[in-house]
């Protein structure tokens, strides 16, 4: 999710990315690349990163991850709102944290959209990014109108000395869906965090600068860190959080995403109240993880019927930080 005030990706510090035009790092020469847009990075993603770093180890070559920015959805519906679970700094960070030696990231635009898959292949992934290998998932497409099937990929690698290995469908916890960013963001849209969560292998989070806002939340008592996100479209309501700060240290807390009925109505903010802390956080850029879902949004007919509710609301958060073990992303 990348937030209204701040586009530019968070920078990672140790993995080394390529961008169009820019040199192959030392480091990604001959790399095996697993391909895909990556949103969210889910169980099924995880399959294929774990896939493509066995090729890697097994040819004595570097792991990477070929992604595209924007997402291909973004390009050819520019005017429709996308609910992205990752952006690419949250991206770069999770792929860091799965052990890939870099990632290249490849600017989709009418260019890339109109190469055919041929030439995908032999320009593109031969070519210019010098790779030894790919790994894609089963239902991978490529190329100009998406012609490029999983098989015409394989066809095509053997004859540019590529090697190949299409990963076949992830079903979460044995079940007979696959893992989907589909589902995992209808989920997040009903505001069943604990089902994202199972379907990613990891808590959901979101980053973002922290803004002024209009200073209510201390005076009721319940100091918040506001991050504006944009084309959000997680549950209004009220969330159990983890919060990673600029420090690096992680403070447990409550959330609420939404429009804040009892007083303005506004445009959607994410607003967390942190346990046990005080200091100013403006302008630091903060990571939120959600661990579960409390209540939907609503209006309230007072202020000290909103702040008799806040304390419910942070008491019920307190406990199921407390009995939560979902894996954390956030290092």
């Amino acid at each position: 999710m990348m937030p209204r005030d701040e586009t530019a990706p968070r920078p990672v510090a140790s993995l080394p990315v390529h961008r169009d035009g820019e040199p192959v790092p030392e480091r990604l020469r001959g790399a095996v690349a697993a391909l895909g847009n990556f949103d969210g990075i889910h169980q099924g993603h995880r399959a294929l990163i774990a896939a493509v770093r066995e090729m890697a180890a097994a040819l004595g070559r570097p792991s990477a991850v070929l992604t595209f920015e924007p997402h291909p959805r973004a390009f050819f519906s520019p005017d429709a709102t996308m609910f992205r679970l990752t952006g690419e700094g949250e991206k770069l960070a999770v792929l860091q944290r799965l052990g890939v030696d870099g990632a290249f990231v490849r600017r989709f635009d009418a260019g890339l959209a109109g190469t055919g898959a041929s030439a995908f292949v032999a320009d593109t992934l031969k070519g210019e990014l010098g790779l030894s290998g790919v790994v894609i998932g089963h239902d991978f497409h490529f190329g100009r109108g998406r012609e490029g099937t999983p098989a015409m990929l394989e066809a095509l690698c053997a004859e540019n000395g590529l090697a190949c290995r299409i990963v076949p469908a992830v079903a979460a916890g044995g079940g007979e869906a696959p893992v989907s960013s589909s589902a995992i963001r209808a989920a997040l849209e009903a505001g069943d965090v604990a089902t994202a969560n199972h379907l990613l292998g990891y808590r959901w989070f979101v980053e973002g600068v922290v803004r002024h806002g209009d200073k209510r939340g201390r005076t009721l008592g319940f100091p918040t860190a506001n991050v504006a996100l944009d084309a959000c479209g997680l549950a209004h309501g009220i969330y159990a959080v983890r919060v990673r700060l600029t420090d690096g240290s992680v403070r447990d807390g409550v959330a609420s995403y939404g429009r804040r009925p009892t007083f303005d109505d506004g445009a959607p903010l994410l607003e967390t109240y942190l346990f046990d802390f005080a200091g100013d956080l403006y302008g630091q850029r903060i990571a939120v993880e959600f661990v579960g879902f409390i209540r939907g949004e609503a209006r309230f007919d007072s202020a000290e019927a909103l702040v008799a509710r806040m304390h419910e609301d942070a008491a019920e958060a307190r406990r199921r930080l407390a009995a939560d073990r979902t894996p954390s992303m956030l290092g």
